[in-house]
């Protein structure tokens, strides 16, 4: 068993931040990710402007050609309300595939420094007497110890359920990938917030000539009846055309509500990411992770000897984004109905 200082629990965008800049530093950083890399994810994979520019901070290039796919460039999203107006949102973005995204995030992040463990799960953390024990699980079952623990594991927060007894509430997502034809422009993502076709949104984008096509609902058993909806809706309004399915995938993401509350941690246990509550519209999570991993990270180096003051300052340091994130909630409240509550 050694002592780090810090223990990172997820090789996302948060987790892959916070310890590239905690490792680079000098700290002894140990970043932990329960699935073999490079991981997959179910994700649109939109880079949107700010993620891009974040990649470009944080880890000090661009983002690299190897984990794009095609169309390399994404121009924006385009959302259709419940009455059926289309709003466009023209902006600069990548689309890339999250599986050699996060690769290379986590492979800056041992180049920084850090020790990098996949295939180990992290199964719970004890705070006593100073000091953080994580227990893992590999091929085996062994703890290591660190003064702080930064949980970016994801929406799932295996370890914050433990520590905070709370049960969070899911949205489930639906797609599948698709040979076929469609007249829409790929360079776009597309988001569908009409009740019919979803319980949350549904949506519509392309990966290396693949036709993706998702639903969200909040109860598992309704994903065949709007996926279905949402395939003849395809079909009349922009002449769908399936020939063959390739894959289809299940995936969780936080239901964010009203407030946008955000959970920051406990003691020497910091969260950061989708686990925190930080998600925007559409499930774009990656800017959010980055930023919050940043701002974690950053907290624990200005306050390393005192919990209490690193918790605060990553509270406060987190502000704008929180701002931020609520305003994009209370725009597309705006738009339609399904979200109101959030306007």
């Amino acid at each position: 068993m050694q002592m780090y200082d810090v223990i990172v629990v997820g090789a996302g965008p948060a987790g892959c931040t916070a310890s590239k800049v905690l490792a680079e530093k000098g700290y002894k950083v140990l970043l932990v990710e329960k699935f073999k890399m490079p991981r997959y994810k179910s994700c649109s994979g939109v880079l949107i402007k700010k993620s891009m520019e974040l990649v470009k901070t944080y880890f000090g290039e661009d983002v690299p050609e190897s984990a794009m796919c095609t169309p390399t460039e994404n121009r924006g999203m385009i959302f259709t309300n419940d009455e059926g107006k289309e709003y466009r949102f023209e902006q600069e973005g990548l689309n890339v595939w999250r599986s050699h995204f996060d690769g290379w995030l986590a492979k800056k992040a041992g180049e920084s420094g850090a020790e990098v463990r996949d295939g180990v799960v992290a199964l719970s953390c004890t705070e006593q007497d100073e000091i953080v024990e994580v227990s893992l699980h590999g091929e085996n079952n062994y703890t290591e110890s660190a003064r702080y623990v930064i949980d970016g594991e994801g929406v799932v927060g295996t370890l914050k359920q433990k520590i905070t007894r709370e049960i969070p509430g899911y949205i489930t997502t639906f797609q599948t990938f698709n040979e076929g034809s469609i007249d829409l422009d790929p360079h776009y993502f597309y988001a569908y917030l009409q009740p019919e076709l979803s319980e949350y949104d549904a949506w519509f984008n392309v990966k290396d000539d693949l036709l993706v096509l998702g639903v969200s609902v909040k109860e598992m058993d309704k994903i065949s009846h709007y996926y279905k909806h949402f395939i003849s809706y395809m079909e009349a309004n922009h002449h769908l055309r399936i020939s063959r399915q390739t894959k289809e995938e299940k995936w969780l993401m936080p239901h964010i509500r009203p407030g946008c509350r955000v959970d920051y941690g406990v003691g020497r246990i910091l969260f950061a990411g989708e686990v925190a509550g930080f998600l925007n519209p559409m499930g774009e999570g990656i800017s959010a992770g980055m930023e919050s991993g940043y701002c974690a990270a950053c907290a624990i180096m200005e306050h390393f000897d005192n919990p209490k003051m690193a918790c605060e300052a990553y509270r406060q340091s987190t502000e704008n984004l929180k701002s931020y994130m609520q305003r994009q909630w209370s725009l597309v409240g705006g738009m339609a109905g399904t979200f109101r509550e959030m306007e």
